[in-house]
């Protein structure tokens, strides 16, 4: 449902916008939308509106600090359900063989939930393993947490190119554009960047066919907008992850973001209450968060609440609380003997926050 949802949001916005603009109400420019003098400009267009400037711009100013507390209680909400981009990249799907839609495989996520990879000993309601596939299942299926050893590991082992390797990860590509793109409105006089924006675009290309079907004079407008958006988004497939400095901005200020993160409930999770395989929840985020395994992918700053990780577990363990609380994290497999030996195969870990009763 909120694939739909996704879809349905930015194309009523724009359908909302088109109507205002055929009626001539008043609402707002390509940038600032709003309700005659009151409106609210994009964050990145009022940055580069005051640094053309030179000179403070209270609008701005107040835009800014809205978009700001939006991000601190949202996140990047925005990118996930407002944004029109992502609308447009489905697009994709036309233009390969056979006319395949994008729309639930560009993200990772299966178009048969039932057939998607990386589940073992899953059956029954909710992929539920059943009785004797919970007695017979192999003990290398089991979902184990990662040591602090294995971690470091990780880290040390990578040459840096993985998602997983937060410290030692190039910088990102969408901050190096947001920096060019504000100290090119410094250098030119006005925000360079808007003309090329395909959220801006994006309206201007409704009014643009309103104006041609109402008879009114177009230019070659018409022609260059769409393929604008056509090379940023649909072509040039890495925008909104390497390019958006929208993106980047939400980025940066989400990262004091603590609300309506993705939460796993222990109980429910195939991994910690079947002992069973799963990772569907990380295939399907768009961003490449592991919500499962945090320290595996994106950190949690990129999250566009798109719901596309609960949508696709099967035991609904993932919800977006206000605030999230606290867990200590997958559990770990109480150790096994291992036969005539007598010794633990699995050797627990001492909890030296507390002093255990057996330690002198």
């Amino acid at each position: 449902m909120s694939q739909k949802l996704r879809i349905i949001i930015p194309l009523a916005l724009l359908g909302a916008a088109g109507v205002a603009y055929a009626a001539h109400v008043s609402a707002g420019t390509l940038s600032a939308f709003g309700w005659e003098s009151i409106s609210l400009i994009c964050p990145i267009g009022a940055l580069g509106t005051m640094l053309a400037s030179k000179m403070l711009v209270p609008r701005a100013v107040i835009s800014i600090v809205l978009a700001v507390a939006a991000i601190l209680l949202l996140g990047r909400a925005f990118c996930g359900w407002l944004c029109p981009v992502p609308v447009w990249s489905k697009l994709r799907g036309i233009f390969k063989k056979g006319g395949t839609s994008t729309a639930g495989t560009a993200s990772g996520i299966s178009s048969a939930p039932d057939a998607a990879p990386g589940i073992s000993s899953v059956g029954g309601d909710l992929g539920r393993p059943s009785a004797t596939e919970a007695t017979s299942a192999a003990p290398a299926t089991k979902a184990t947490p990662l040591s602090a050893a294995e971690k470091r590991a990780l880290k040390t082992s990578c040459a840096g190119g993985c998602s997983s390797c937060a410290d030692r990860k190039p910088a990102d590509s969408r901050h190096i554009i947001l920096g060019g793109t504000l100290l090119s409105a410094a250098i030119f006089g006005f925000p360079v960047f808007c003309l090329v924006c395909p959220v801006g675009l994006s309206f201007a290309m409704v009014f643009l066919l309103i104006a041609l079907f109402g008879g009114s004079d177009v230019t070659w407008s018409v022609l260059i907008i769409p393929a604008l958006i056509a090379v940023e988004v649909i072509f040039f497939r890495k925008w909104c992850s390497h390019l958006c400095p929208i993106s980047s901005f939400m980025s940066l200020i989400g990262r004091a973001n603590r609300t309506f993160q993705p939460a796993i409930d222990d109980a429910k999770c195939l991994e910690t209450a079947h002992n069973a395989t799963c990772g569907r929840c990380a295939e399907a985020c768009e961003v490449g968060i592991n919500p499962r395994h945090p320290e595996l992918g994106t950190t949690f700053n990129e999250c566009t609440r798109c719901h596309a990780c609960a949508d696709v577990c099967p035991g609904h363990a993932i919800s977006f609380p206000l605030i999230a609380r606290k867990t200590a994290g997958a559990p770990a497999l109480e150790p096994t003997t291992a036969g005539a030996s007598g010794t633990s195969a699995i050797e627990p870990e001492l909890d030296l926050d507390e002093p255990s009763e057996t330690l002198s």
